[in-house]
């Protein structure tokens, strides 16, 4: 479906296109020694994007991009919309019987077009004036705003070779906003080892103490108004962006969920972070999946959640091998770049003490998630066994199913010491059974056999 979005997008980028392939027309010629209709590229004016209603002409205005900005812009752009505007930069110097250098540009695996690197770009803009190609270099630097909020930036892999050699990369955020209009949601991959979290539940169905949720409170109030306190209230002279927190606690009190209605209640999108996927056995490579995750989720409001985060964040060894050295080099760039992170941080685990003391000097809150007591835990079985899950606001319905009158939830609550995650799973048992026998009432035996189920995996008795 084309959407008044993709045709405003379309029709500014068509004018910007145009305008690219004169500045590329005059740079070829001016290369050749060939007379041109104009002295240099600066007479060849940008189209006026200031009031056109398009996501390109937002940005334009927005950053008040320059000349050159524009022109790195499109030409990251073009691979991915119009890539043969590229070909005329594939000719062949017949002296070398190869490219030409001052080109730049690579071949792909796939692609069988010029792909440009930022050598392409620096001819493009400077052609052999020295002072000028230096001056552009800033372009790439990472305290541009091309870099800082994840535009463009180079794709800088290969070790020993030139800077400007390495290819050039709009994100895939902003080739999708420039061409769609919509937001890019990031698929799982290794580039991204994180998937997104939701949930249809709210915080009136997450048990928690008092003492947790006004800690939970703090976190939310940094979320809502951190920016207004880092910026009008000057606090960001001496408070670092950003926050950092520790949840800690054993499996099935609330982590997970709190984490998520935090993102829930201000619009602000929780990924769940893979360790498995995050951590290789290669040198080099964890890192390089640490920066790409933080690098995609650094410009957004997004907040990152390690799961089971003693897997990276545990202690440092003594270094007596290779891989001691390794694993500590990745505890210590995962720091570096936790305190840089501008969101929200939520560390996850168990065990408090399993997390590496260089990161607990450095959250600004660390909560405890304790199993609940008989009164929390008698919320919990209501909640799940005598409530369908209605949203905030609705009134309490009934569930599609019963329970047999010789069940005492109050009893269960104070007889059995178990996790809001624990009744979930006795929930969804006892739900399978019922259904099993054609039945849509859970029988006391059901339960029963649902916590001694929960119970054996940690090793306890009913």
């Amino acid at each position: 479906m084309i959407t008044e979005k993709i045709k405003a997008n379309a029709e500014a980028l068509n004018w910007e296109l145009q305008w690219f392939s004169q500045v590329l027309e005059f740079r070829l010629l001016a290369h050749q020694g060939k007379a041109t209709e104009v002295k240099s590229i600066a007479d060849i004016p940008p189209p006026d994007l200031e009031e056109h209603p398009s996501l390109l002409g937002q940005l334009v205005v927005h950053y008040e991009m320059n000349f050159a900005e524009r022109l790195l812009l499109m030409l990251a752009l073009i691979p991915e919309i119009k890539p043969d505007l590229l070909d005329p930069l594939s000719q062949v110097n017949n002296q070398l019987n190869r490219g030409y250098t001052e080109f730049g540009g690579y071949q792909g695996r796939v692609h069988g077009g010029f792909l440009p690197t930022g050598e392409t770009a620096i001819f493009l803009m400077a052609g052999d004036q020295l002072f000028h190609r230096i001056e552009l270099r800033q372009l790439f630097r990472e305290d541009h705003f091309f870099y800082e909020h994840n535009i463009l930036r180079l794709e800088r892999d290969e070790l020993g070779e030139p800077t400007m050699s390495a290819p050039i990369a709009i994100t895939l955020e902003y080739l999708e906003l420039l061409t769609s209009g919509e937001e890019y949601q990031p698929p799982f991959s290794m580039k991204f080892p994180a998937r997104k979290l939701s949930t249809s539940l709210n915080w009136q169905e997450l048990v928690l103490e008092n003492s947790v949720r006004q800690e939970l409170e703090e976190i939310n109030g940094w979320i809502k108004y951190g920016t207004i306190l880092l910026n009008d209230w000057g606090l960001s002279r001496k408070v670092k962006p950003g926050y950092r927190a520790l949840f800690y606690g054993n499996s099935g009190t609330g982590k997970t969920l709190a984490a998520t209605l935090l993102g829930q209640e201000n619009n602000t999108p929780v990924y769940r972070v893979d360790m498995s996927s995050l951590i290789s056995k290669y040198i080099g490579e964890t890192e390089k999946n640490l920066a790409s995750l933080f690098d995609q989720a650094r410009t957004k409001k997004w907040i990152l959640f390690f799961d089971e985060a003693d897997a990276l964040f545990g202690k440092r060894t003594e270094a007596r091998s290779s891989n001691d050295r390794s694993a500590n080099q990745q505890v210590g760039y995962l720091l570096q770049r936790v305190e840089a992170f501008p969101g929200v941080v939520i560390l996850a685990s168990n065990l408090k003490k399993n997390i590496d003391p260089a990161f607990t000097r450095r959250f600004d809150s660390m909560i405890h998630f304790p199993i609940p007591g008989p009164a929390q835990r008698y919320t919990i079985w209501q909640n799940n066994f005598q409530k369908a899950g209605n949203k905030a606001g609705e009134k309490a319905t009934k569930p599609y199913f019963q329970l047999e009158k010789a069940v005492n939830l109050r009893e269960l609550a104070n007889r059995y010491e178990l996790t809001g995650g624990n009744i979930v799973n006795i929930l969804r048992f006892s739900a399978i059974r019922a259904i099993s026998r054609n039945s849509k009432t859970m029988l006391q035996a059901d339960l029963m056999d649902g916590i001694k189920k929960e119970l054996r995996k940690e090793g306890r008795t009913a």
